[in-house]
Protein backbone atom coordinates (compact mmCIF):
# COMPACT_ATOMS: atom_id res chain seq x y z
CA UNK A 1 0.00 0.00 0.00
CA UNK A 2 1.55 3.30 -0.86
CA UNK A 3 0.37 6.82 0.19
CA UNK A 4 1.61 9.37 -2.20
CA UNK A 5 1.64 13.49 -1.61
CA UNK A 6 -1.54 12.78 0.66
CA UNK A 7 -3.27 15.43 2.30
CA UNK A 8 -6.55 16.08 3.90
CA UNK A 9 -8.55 18.82 5.02
CA UNK A 10 -12.27 19.84 6.09
CA UNK A 11 -14.13 22.28 4.25
CA UNK A 12 -13.24 23.87 1.20
CA UNK A 13 -10.17 26.17 2.31
CA UNK A 14 -9.99 24.82 5.86
CA UNK A 15 -6.37 24.80 7.51
CA UNK A 16 -4.27 21.77 6.64
CA UNK A 17 -4.48 18.54 8.87
CA UNK A 18 -2.41 16.28 6.82
CA UNK A 19 0.36 17.35 4.13
CA UNK A 20 2.57 16.20 1.39
CA UNK A 21 2.60 12.35 3.18
CA UNK A 22 4.49 10.09 1.44
CA UNK A 23 4.17 6.35 3.21
CA UNK A 24 4.75 2.80 2.22
CA UNK A 25 2.97 0.28 4.53
CA UNK A 26 4.29 -3.43 3.21
CA UNK A 27 2.85 -7.16 3.90
CA UNK A 28 4.21 -8.43 7.50
CA UNK A 29 4.93 -4.67 9.08
CA UNK A 30 3.73 -3.45 12.21
CA UNK A 31 3.88 0.34 12.31
CA UNK A 32 3.12 2.87 15.16
CA UNK A 33 1.83 6.87 14.66
CA UNK A 34 2.60 8.89 17.50
CA UNK A 35 1.63 12.36 17.97
CA UNK A 36 0.30 14.67 20.21
CA UNK A 37 -3.54 15.23 20.64
CA UNK A 38 -5.01 17.00 17.63
CA UNK A 39 -2.04 16.91 15.47
CA UNK A 40 -3.64 14.48 12.97
CA UNK A 41 -3.12 10.75 13.72
CA UNK A 42 -6.95 9.66 13.66
CA UNK A 43 -6.90 11.57 10.32
CA UNK A 44 -4.23 9.32 9.33
CA UNK A 45 -5.65 6.22 9.98
CA UNK A 46 -9.03 7.18 8.72
CA UNK A 47 -6.86 7.30 5.59
CA UNK A 48 -5.25 3.99 5.97
CA UNK A 49 -8.28 2.05 6.49
CA UNK A 50 -10.20 3.89 3.93
CA UNK A 51 -13.08 5.35 5.73
CA UNK A 52 -12.11 8.99 4.59
CA UNK A 53 -10.72 10.27 1.63
CA UNK A 54 -7.77 12.40 0.86
CA UNK A 55 -7.87 15.89 -0.39
CA UNK A 56 -5.09 16.09 -2.34
CA UNK A 57 -2.54 12.97 -3.27
CA UNK A 58 -3.45 9.01 -4.19
CA UNK A 59 -3.59 5.97 -2.14
CA UNK A 60 -2.69 2.97 -3.96
CA UNK A 61 -2.64 -1.14 -3.41
CA UNK A 62 -4.78 -1.03 -0.06
CA UNK A 63 -5.62 -4.80 0.46
CA UNK A 64 -8.65 -6.13 2.71
CA UNK A 65 -8.64 -4.02 5.57
CA UNK A 66 -10.38 -4.03 9.51
CA UNK A 67 -10.10 -0.88 11.36
CA UNK A 68 -10.81 -0.45 14.93
CA UNK A 69 -12.05 3.45 15.42
CA UNK A 70 -11.33 5.40 18.58
CA UNK A 71 -14.92 5.26 19.02
CA UNK A 72 -17.34 2.54 18.96
CA UNK A 73 -20.70 3.37 17.85
CA UNK A 74 -22.66 0.68 20.14
CA UNK A 75 -26.20 2.43 19.64
CA UNK A 76 -26.93 -0.25 16.67
CA UNK A 77 -29.83 -2.93 16.47
CA UNK A 78 -27.76 -6.36 16.73
CA UNK A 79 -26.76 -8.61 19.28
CA UNK A 80 -23.26 -8.97 19.98
CA UNK A 81 -22.79 -12.01 17.83
CA UNK A 82 -25.14 -10.69 14.85
CA UNK A 83 -23.30 -7.21 15.05
CA UNK A 84 -20.36 -9.72 14.64
CA UNK A 85 -21.94 -12.31 12.26
CA UNK A 86 -22.98 -9.36 10.08
CA UNK A 87 -19.77 -7.40 10.03
CA UNK A 88 -18.13 -10.87 8.92
CA UNK A 89 -20.22 -11.47 5.98
CA UNK A 90 -19.39 -7.68 4.77
CA UNK A 91 -15.59 -8.75 5.15
CA UNK A 92 -16.67 -11.87 2.99
CA UNK A 93 -17.13 -14.60 5.09
CA UNK A 94 -19.37 -17.37 4.26
CA UNK A 95 -22.20 -17.02 6.76
CA UNK A 96 -21.35 -20.11 8.80
CA UNK A 97 -17.37 -18.85 8.99
CA UNK A 98 -18.79 -15.61 10.32
CA UNK A 99 -20.76 -17.58 12.82
CA UNK A 100 -18.10 -19.70 14.00
CA UNK A 101 -15.48 -16.62 14.05
CA UNK A 102 -17.20 -14.52 16.05
CA UNK A 103 -17.86 -16.96 18.27
CA UNK A 104 -13.94 -17.92 18.53
CA UNK A 105 -13.09 -13.90 18.68
CA UNK A 106 -15.74 -13.76 21.52
CA UNK A 107 -14.40 -16.35 23.48
CA UNK A 108 -10.71 -15.33 23.34
CA UNK A 109 -11.95 -11.93 24.40
CA UNK A 110 -13.97 -13.76 27.37
CA UNK A 111 -16.73 -12.28 26.24
CA UNK A 112 -18.90 -14.97 24.96
CA UNK A 113 -21.28 -15.05 28.05
CA UNK A 114 -23.04 -11.72 26.13
CA UNK A 115 -23.25 -12.93 22.52
CA UNK A 116 -26.88 -12.75 22.81
CA UNK A 117 -27.18 -9.31 24.34
CA UNK A 118 -28.01 -6.01 22.55
CA UNK A 119 -25.08 -3.90 21.67
CA UNK A 120 -26.89 -0.98 23.13
CA UNK A 121 -26.88 -2.88 26.72
CA UNK A 122 -22.89 -3.74 26.56
CA UNK A 123 -20.88 -1.92 29.38
CA UNK A 124 -17.90 0.09 27.52
CA UNK A 125 -15.12 -2.55 28.10
CA UNK A 126 -17.58 -5.04 26.92
CA UNK A 127 -18.60 -2.95 23.46
CA UNK A 128 -15.03 -2.66 22.94
CA UNK A 129 -13.78 -6.00 23.21
CA UNK A 130 -16.97 -6.19 20.46
CA UNK A 131 -15.19 -3.20 18.74
CA UNK A 132 -11.71 -5.16 18.36
CA UNK A 133 -12.89 -8.63 17.50
CA UNK A 134 -14.91 -7.39 14.12
CA UNK A 135 -11.53 -5.88 13.00
CA UNK A 136 -10.17 -9.31 13.51
CA UNK A 137 -12.37 -11.81 12.09
CA UNK A 138 -11.78 -12.19 8.84
CA UNK A 139 -7.55 -11.90 8.91
CA UNK A 140 -7.59 -8.47 7.25
CA UNK A 141 -4.39 -7.99 5.03
CA UNK A 142 -4.41 -3.87 6.72
CA UNK A 143 -5.21 -3.64 10.42
CA UNK A 144 -5.95 -0.07 11.76
CA UNK A 145 -5.80 0.35 15.03
CA UNK A 146 -6.72 4.06 16.59
CA UNK A 147 -6.45 3.61 20.95
CA UNK A 148 -8.00 0.08 20.53
CA UNK A 149 -6.71 -1.08 23.77
CA UNK A 150 -8.65 1.89 25.99
CA UNK A 151 -11.09 0.73 27.61
CA UNK A 152 -10.15 -3.50 27.67
CA UNK A 153 -9.21 -5.05 30.46
CA UNK A 154 -5.65 -6.52 31.42
CA UNK A 155 -6.54 -9.91 29.79
CA UNK A 156 -7.96 -8.47 27.10
CA UNK A 157 -5.21 -5.97 26.62
CA UNK A 158 -2.83 -9.17 26.06
CA UNK A 159 -5.49 -10.83 23.79
CA UNK A 160 -5.01 -7.82 21.25
CA UNK A 161 -1.25 -7.85 21.66
CA UNK A 162 -1.03 -11.81 20.47
CA UNK A 163 -3.46 -11.03 17.98
CA UNK A 164 -1.47 -8.11 16.31
CA UNK A 165 2.08 -10.54 16.68
CA UNK A 166 -0.50 -13.21 14.80
CA UNK A 167 -1.61 -10.59 12.53
CA UNK A 168 2.26 -9.72 11.55
CA UNK A 169 3.07 -13.10 12.03
CA UNK A 170 1.16 -14.20 9.14
CA UNK A 171 2.08 -11.50 6.63
CA UNK A 172 -0.53 -8.90 7.38
CA UNK A 173 0.37 -4.76 8.20
CA UNK A 174 -0.86 -3.62 11.03
CA UNK A 175 -1.03 0.21 12.21
CA UNK A 176 -1.80 1.68 15.41
CA UNK A 177 -2.04 4.53 17.60
CA UNK A 178 -2.20 4.14 21.62
CA UNK A 179 -1.81 6.48 24.18
CA UNK A 180 0.88 3.94 26.12
CA UNK A 181 4.69 4.50 25.04
CA UNK A 182 4.96 0.72 26.21
CA UNK A 183 2.10 -0.62 24.20
CA UNK A 184 4.05 -3.18 21.88
CA UNK A 185 7.29 -2.35 23.01
CA UNK A 186 10.06 -2.93 20.83
CA UNK A 187 7.87 -4.81 18.49
CA UNK A 188 7.01 -2.08 16.28
CA UNK A 189 9.49 -2.68 12.47
CA UNK A 190 9.32 1.80 12.69
CA UNK A 191 7.56 4.69 14.71
CA UNK A 192 6.18 7.87 13.02
CA UNK A 193 5.02 10.73 13.96
CA UNK A 194 2.58 13.56 12.97
CA UNK A 195 4.06 16.77 13.37
CA UNK A 196 3.26 20.23 11.91
CA UNK A 197 0.62 18.17 9.27
CA UNK A 198 3.89 16.06 7.93
CA UNK A 199 4.83 12.67 8.62
CA UNK A 200 8.48 12.04 10.01
CA UNK A 201 10.39 8.86 10.75
CA UNK A 202 11.04 8.68 14.64
CA UNK A 203 14.83 7.56 15.34
CA UNK A 204 13.80 5.10 18.61
CA UNK A 205 17.85 4.32 19.25
CA UNK A 206 18.28 8.11 19.52
CA UNK A 207 14.87 9.06 20.10
CA UNK A 208 14.09 11.23 23.70
CA UNK A 209 12.93 9.38 26.36
CA UNK A 210 8.58 10.13 25.85
CA UNK A 211 7.83 12.39 27.98
CA UNK A 212 10.21 14.60 28.26
CA UNK A 213 9.63 18.73 27.56
CA UNK A 214 9.50 19.24 23.96
CA UNK A 215 10.30 22.89 22.74
CA UNK A 216 7.05 24.64 21.74
CA UNK A 217 8.49 25.99 18.10
CA UNK A 218 9.21 22.04 17.64
CA UNK A 219 6.18 21.26 17.73
CA UNK A 220 3.33 24.01 17.27
CA UNK A 221 -0.17 23.25 17.79
CA UNK A 222 -2.46 22.22 14.26
CA UNK A 223 -3.86 25.44 12.95
CA UNK A 224 -7.07 25.44 14.93
CA UNK A 225 -6.30 23.03 17.29
CA UNK A 226 -5.59 23.22 21.03
CA UNK A 227 -2.52 24.27 22.26
CA UNK A 228 0.41 21.68 23.01
CA UNK A 229 0.89 20.19 26.10
CA UNK A 230 4.09 21.17 27.82
CA UNK A 231 5.11 17.45 27.61
CA UNK A 232 4.42 14.46 25.09
CA UNK A 233 2.70 11.73 26.71
CA UNK A 234 4.03 8.63 28.00
CA UNK A 235 6.60 7.75 30.92
CA UNK A 236 9.72 9.79 31.53
CA UNK A 237 12.92 7.56 31.59
CA UNK A 238 14.95 11.10 32.65
CA UNK A 239 12.12 11.41 35.66
CA UNK A 240 13.38 7.67 37.44
CA UNK A 241 11.98 5.32 35.32
CA UNK A 242 14.32 1.92 35.35
CA UNK A 243 15.29 -0.03 31.91
CA UNK A 244 12.70 -2.78 30.63
CA UNK A 245 13.51 -5.83 32.11
CA UNK A 246 14.90 -8.52 29.77
CA UNK A 247 12.30 -10.72 28.33
CA UNK A 248 9.24 -8.54 28.99
CA UNK A 249 6.70 -9.33 26.91
CA UNK A 250 5.34 -6.50 24.31
CA UNK A 251 2.11 -4.76 25.38
CA UNK A 252 3.48 -5.14 29.07
CA UNK A 253 4.16 -2.54 31.62
CA UNK A 254 7.83 -2.22 31.79
CA UNK A 255 7.75 0.10 34.42
CA UNK A 256 8.58 -1.04 38.04
CA UNK A 257 5.62 -1.91 40.07
CA UNK A 258 7.21 0.72 43.03
CA UNK A 259 7.40 3.07 40.03
CA UNK A 260 4.81 6.40 40.17
CA UNK A 261 2.67 7.52 37.18
CA UNK A 262 2.28 11.05 37.18
CA UNK A 263 -1.50 12.14 34.75
CA UNK A 264 -2.11 15.78 33.65
CA UNK A 265 -5.44 16.05 32.49
CA UNK A 266 -7.90 18.17 30.96
CA UNK A 267 -11.72 18.35 30.95
CA UNK A 268 -14.70 19.65 29.77
CA UNK A 269 -15.77 23.20 30.67
CA UNK A 270 -17.27 22.59 33.88
CA UNK A 271 -16.16 19.01 34.18
CA UNK A 272 -15.55 17.53 37.43
CA UNK A 273 -13.30 14.00 37.99
CA UNK A 274 -14.96 10.60 38.04
CA UNK A 275 -15.80 9.36 41.39
CA UNK A 276 -13.88 6.61 42.72
CA UNK A 277 -10.64 7.14 40.78
CA UNK A 278 -8.42 3.81 40.79
CA UNK A 279 -5.23 3.16 42.95
CA UNK A 280 -5.89 5.85 45.41
CA UNK A 281 -4.86 8.63 42.22
CA UNK A 282 -3.71 11.95 44.28
CA UNK A 283 -4.34 15.29 43.15
CA UNK A 284 -1.48 17.40 43.24
CA UNK A 285 -2.33 20.56 42.05
CA UNK A 286 -4.81 21.41 44.68
CA UNK A 287 -5.76 20.19 48.40
CA UNK A 288 -5.13 16.15 48.36
CA UNK A 289 -8.24 14.36 47.08
CA UNK A 290 -9.81 11.98 44.91
CA UNK A 291 -12.74 10.90 43.14
CA UNK A 292 -15.70 13.58 42.73
CA UNK A 293 -15.00 17.29 43.92
CA UNK A 294 -14.22 20.12 41.46
CA UNK A 295 -11.00 20.60 39.24
CA UNK A 296 -9.28 24.14 38.85
CA UNK A 297 -10.17 25.97 35.97
CA UNK A 298 -7.88 25.39 32.49
CA UNK A 299 -8.01 27.40 29.27
CA UNK A 300 -10.64 25.47 27.96
CA UNK A 301 -11.80 23.45 31.33
CA UNK A 302 -10.74 22.06 34.40
CA UNK A 303 -6.98 20.71 34.77
CA UNK A 304 -5.84 17.97 37.21
CA UNK A 305 -2.51 16.28 37.50
CA UNK A 306 -3.01 13.10 39.73
CA UNK A 307 -0.48 10.51 40.52
CA UNK A 308 -0.91 6.99 41.23
CA UNK A 309 1.01 3.74 41.36
CA UNK A 310 2.10 2.46 38.13
CA UNK A 311 0.45 -0.72 38.90
CA UNK A 312 -2.95 1.27 38.74
CA UNK A 313 -1.56 3.74 35.44
CA UNK A 314 -4.25 1.91 32.92
CA UNK A 315 -7.16 1.75 34.93
CA UNK A 316 -6.52 5.59 35.96
CA UNK A 317 -6.59 6.53 32.04
CA UNK A 318 -9.08 4.15 31.46
CA UNK A 319 -11.52 5.46 33.88
CA UNK A 320 -10.51 9.08 32.63
CA UNK A 321 -10.67 8.58 29.25
CA UNK A 322 -14.30 6.35 29.17
CA UNK A 323 -15.98 9.22 31.17
CA UNK A 324 -18.87 11.14 29.75
CA UNK A 325 -17.78 13.53 28.70
CA UNK A 326 -14.11 11.84 28.03
CA UNK A 327 -10.97 14.05 29.88
CA UNK A 328 -8.13 14.76 27.62
CA UNK A 329 -4.89 13.23 28.13
CA UNK A 330 -2.31 16.09 28.56
CA UNK A 331 0.69 14.58 29.34
CA UNK A 332 1.85 10.94 31.22
CA UNK A 333 4.89 10.75 33.13
CA UNK A 334 6.91 8.19 35.33
CA UNK A 335 8.27 9.81 37.92
CA UNK A 336 10.89 8.68 41.18
CA UNK A 337 9.44 7.80 44.57
CA UNK A 338 11.27 10.68 45.58
CA UNK A 339 9.08 12.80 43.31
CA UNK A 340 5.69 11.38 44.30
CA UNK A 341 3.04 12.98 46.81
CA UNK A 342 4.11 12.75 50.44
CA UNK A 343 2.79 10.60 52.42
CA UNK A 344 1.14 13.31 54.52
CA UNK A 345 -1.03 14.24 50.87
CA UNK A 346 -2.18 10.36 51.00
CA UNK A 347 -4.13 10.07 54.50
CA UNK A 348 -7.47 10.53 52.58
CA UNK A 349 -7.07 7.41 50.53
CA UNK A 350 -5.54 5.03 53.22
CA UNK A 351 -1.93 3.57 52.88
CA UNK A 352 -2.63 1.57 49.48
CA UNK A 353 0.20 2.58 47.53
CA UNK A 354 2.03 4.82 49.72
CA UNK A 355 5.40 5.94 48.42
CA UNK A 356 8.52 5.74 50.37
CA UNK A 357 9.57 8.85 51.82
CA UNK A 358 11.90 10.82 50.07
CA UNK A 359 15.24 10.77 50.88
Amino acid sequence: MRLRGVGRRYGLGGPWVLRGVDLEVPPGSLTRVEGRNGSGKSTLLRLLAGIDAPSTGRITGRPATAYVPERFPAELPFSALGYLTHLGRIHGLSRAAAVRGAGEWLERFGADGYAGTPLAELSKGTSQKIAVAQALLAAPGLLVLDEAWTGLDQAARGVLDTAVAERVADGGAVVFVDHDPRRLAGAPDRVLRVAETRLVPVDTDTREAPGTAVPPDREPAPPGGRAPAPAVPGPSASAGERPSPAGARPGQSTAPADAWVRVEAEGAPGAELPAGLPGGAVREDGPAAHGGGSAPAGPAGPVVRLTVCAAHSDALLRTLLTADPPWHIRAVTTVACSLAPPRSALCAVGPRNTPPSSP
